[in-house]
């Protein structure tokens, strides 16, 4: 190892490939053996790039190719870069779309005026973090009541296709760009190609593209590429942080992407697998990713992780490495999402480290208990209601329902990233109104105002407004649960 680790004088460092079976390749030094995690690069154009990854005696490594390595054979010239692979940091880089090697990829002219920077760097000291445990306001109202974001901390967001979570994170992006001054960042690991293009649409639309960066790899291309994506994000997230002094919202999807391409790259390097098939070191390389991820005397990095739980076992060695690292958990629910009830987040499965008495307040502490259990209430009640109806419940047990259906309402919201497909305008909510409306509702306040009349607006000073403009219609027959409520209610 120390052949590899002493000065880099040899500008002109070149090698031969010895072997390649797939993405690993072995590649002999007569001189100066590169040290790990240099960069190599081979081809006619230069155009195959590896990785090494070990040092196998005093002439030979052994690395991972983050290209195809299509035409490459033994006993073609290797040069050895004197570094490890960088990315592209500052200003210029805000509103464009990079790959793994910090390439422009949304067709525009490539980036002018940047500085390339090491994708392998160490987390922030202890000494440089911030002792203070701040909330990090979303301005939505579901999440900041009940599942409070740790400012520079990790949430894990759980969720399948079209329950909303792209747009979810969008309105994340819009209300960071919009409302913190901060600068937003999306990796995509192992992404669908259309998904990028979407979310690259998406947020032109939205009008926050001007203030985020995006980096992705798709599912397509090798292990390696797709191992590094978040290591090369998070030295242009790091930038923002150290150098600009800014908050930062990072946006990964999906992190056991990355758990998975560290799987396959440990296989293909020929290494003992672990419980289930994971690779031995998952943990360290899980841990080298997230503890970059931190709140510091300059700024913070606040993350938002798609996490996708293996076979819905939450005793997967994947899903249990990476909750050891989240402070708070979003559950979105597909039940919710097809009764027109968004953001669709479950607020019995979600949670978070943040929502103790200690951080958030003894008030918001003992409100998000009290919401809680009147939604736990209520989901009992939900079959004796399927079977005998609402008419066979105590009055107690029907003032949860009427309470838990109002709040299900209330923590609807409409975004600003929807605007163009809804015609209703965002609602940014501050914590102190949602925090107003959610103690108003349980305290029976507006149990004889319509639910409709809660649904879709932001702080709870607008329901009279919305009930107003609802007068005309007020003879009209309701349907459902919302018919029968209101024949109780009477």
């Amino acid at each position: 190892m120390d052949a590899g680790l002493k000065d880099r004088s040899c500008p002109e460092n070149s090698g031969v490939v010895v072997s390649v079976r797939g993405s690993v390749v072995d590649i002999r030094f007569e001189h100066c053996l590169p040290s790990i995690y240099t960069l190599l690069r081979a081809g006619s154009e230069n155009e195959i790039a590896i990785e090494v990854l070990s040092q196998l005696d005093g002439q030979r490594v052994r690395g991972i190719a983050l290209t195809p390595t299509q035409g490459l054979g033994r006993g073609m010239a290797v040069q050895d870069t004197g570094g490890p692979l960088k990315t592209p940091v500052g200003e210029a880089i805000l509103s464009r779309m990079f790959d793994v090697f910090g390439q422009t990829i949304d067709r525009r002219e490539a980036v002018t005026g940047v500085e390339w920077r090491g994708v392998h760097q160490g987390p922030p000291p202890l000494a440089r973090r911030s002792t203070k445990t701040e909330i990090f306001e979303t301005g939505i109202k579901v999440i900041d009541v009940l599942v409070p974001l740790e400012r520079g901390g990790k949430a894990g967001l759980f969720g399948g296709a079209g329950v909303g979570k792209t747009v979810l994170l969008t309105e994340m992006i819009h209300n960071m760009v919009a409302h913190h001054q901060g600068v937003s960042l999306f990796c995509g690991i192992g992404e669908r190609c259309r998904e990028g293009e979407e979310l690259y649409r998406d947020m032109q639309e939205a009008g926050v593209l001007a203030n985020m960066v995006m980096m992705f790899s798709q599912m397509n291309e090798p292990p390696g590429s797709r191992f590094r994506v978040g290591h090369a994000a998070l030295t242009m997230a790091e930038y923002f942080r150290d150098d600009q002094h800014r908050d930062v919202l990072l946006l990964i999807d999906n992190i056991f992407r990355f758990i998975q391409a560290g799987s396959e790259v440990s296989g293909l390097m020929g290494q003992m697998p672990s419980r289930l098939g994971y690779q031995p070191t998952m943990g360290t390389e899980l841990s080298s990713l997230e503890e970059r991820i931190a709140n510091t005397d300059t700024g913070a990095i606040t993350s938002i992780q798609a996490v996708y739980v293996p076979a819905d076992d939450f005793t997967d060695p994947a899903a249990v490495h990476t909750f050891s690292h989240l402070s708070a958990t979003i559950v979105l629910s597909r039940k919710l999402a097809g009764e027109g009830l968004y953001p669709a987040i479950d607020p019995l499965q979600s949670s978070s480290k943040m929502a103790m008495p200690s951080i958030v307040g003894e008030r918001h502490y003992g409100l998000a208990r009290k919401i809680r259990q009147t939604f736990a209430q209520y989901a009992e009640l939900k079959d004796i209601i399927a079977m005998l109806g609402l008419e066979q419940l105590s009055p107690q047990d029907r003032n949860v329902v009427y309470r838990a259906r109002r709040l299900e309402r209330f923590f609807t919201q409409p975004f600003f990233s929807t605007e163009q497909f809804t015609s209703m305008k965002g609602k940014l909510v501050p914590l102190k109104d949602a925090l107003d409306g959610c103690e108003r509702i349980l305290a029976d306040e507006f149990k004889d105002i319509p639910e409709r009349a809660l649904y879709m607006i932001g702080a709870i000073d607008e329901v009279k407004t919305a009930q107003s403009a609802d007068q005309p219609d007020s003879g009209t027959a309701k349907g459902g649960e919302e018919d029968a409520d209101h024949v109780d209610e009477a």
